[in-house]
């Protein structure tokens, strides 16, 4: 019988997990009953160098439970690395993977169809959210403009998926095999091309905590550490030369304006957008070039992932050996 894991990647949540453990672990007991999974399925909940009590907390949930163990990373390395690291470590232990976010917003219960379609011979399954009623417009229209961005430079995306889904160890060992160090998952997923299905679902509100993407946490490193690690001041040039350009419209109309009520100033409309318009399109255009040759600079370097400083999996093989 086919054993399951399910990843849980977590940063910093002490209040959400209580209620995670017991609907994750009621799932897999309910799959194990229905005799669709293997009784030795697991849950690895992933420790993304959390600053709470996350780590002491899940090491609580493995004495209490055979069915919990804890991945611990040494510091933190972002969301997508994380998956990572639990999805490259489970793939080890089980058949087959689901990722899911600790805050549970995304509902547990397809996790049996995902199961089913997995028996029917898919290596992986996208949870897809049904709709956006609970987004507000502003979330919504930059979600709908982001897909669309992904459809016209002709990239692979699952539309309205994000790290929800199941992939078999075929799947899995196929996305070892990806090495970059720039993530993203619901790009390359795709891309490993085995037989794939989707299940739909209706997205919930968090069950407790916050939301860890705020824009204070994006802007707290210091300069040093971005000239090192990033390739933020490249993509700076490209922000300031679509400000740039934005200006330059601003002063066509303003142009077409004066025009209208007569005031126009000779030779100053020429003279400005041309310089205004020109100068943005280069700097759009060397951003955009740098930004290539950053991440090229971040590949080469070949710095690992992550580091992963507990793993409770390895009491496995100890124990067969």
């Amino acid at each position: 019988m086919n054993k399951l894991c399910i990843v849980v990647p977590c940063y910093n949540e002490e209040q959400a997990l209580l209620y995670t453990n017991a609907e994750l672990t009621g799932v897999v007991a309910r799959l194990v009953k229905s005799e669709k999974i293997d009784k030795s399925s697991f849950i690895l909940y992933v420790d993304d160098g959390s600053e709470d009590s996350t780590w002491n907390i899940i090491e609580n949930f493995r004495k209490q439970s055979p069915l919990v163990f804890g991945l611990k990373l040494a510091r933190n390395t972002g969301h997508q690395n994380a998956l990572t690291a639990g999805l490259l470590t489970a793939m080890n232990y089980a058949d087959m993977v689901i990722s899911i976010d600790a805050d549970l917003q995304d509902d547990v219960s397809v996790m049996v169809e995902m199961v089913d379609l997995y028996l029917q011979g898919n290596d992986i399954v996208y949870g897809v959210r049904k709709k956006r009623d609970t987004d507000t417009f502003f979330k919504k229209f930059t979600a709908l403009g982001f897909y669309r961005l992904m459809q016209l430079m002709k990239i692979q995306i699952v539309y309205n998926h994000a790290d929800y889904r199941l992939m078999s160890k075929r799947a899995l060992m196929q996305f070892s095999l990806y090495k970059e160090r720039n993530l993203f998952l619901r790009g390359i997923v795709p891309l490993i091309g085995y037989p794939s299905a989707t299940v739909t679902y209706d997205r919930k509100s968090r069950v407790a905590g916050e939301s860890k993407y705020s824009l204070g946490k994006m802007l707290s490193m210091a300069f040093e550490g971005i000239t090192s690690f990033s390739i933020q001041p490249i993509r700076m040039i490209t922000d300031l030369g679509l400000i740039i350009v934005l200006c330059s419209i601003c002063a066509a109309v303003y142009a077409f304006y004066s025009f209208i009520t007569g005031r126009v100033v000779a030779g100053w409309t020429s003279t400005i957008l041309s310089i205004w318009f020109i100068g943005g399109v280069q700097l759009l255009s060397v951003g955009l070039i740098g930004t290539y040759v950053g991440k090229i600079y971040v590949e080469v370097k070949e710095r690992p992932r992550y580091a992963i400083e507990v793993n409770d999996l390895a009491e496995i093989k100890h124990e067969e050996s």
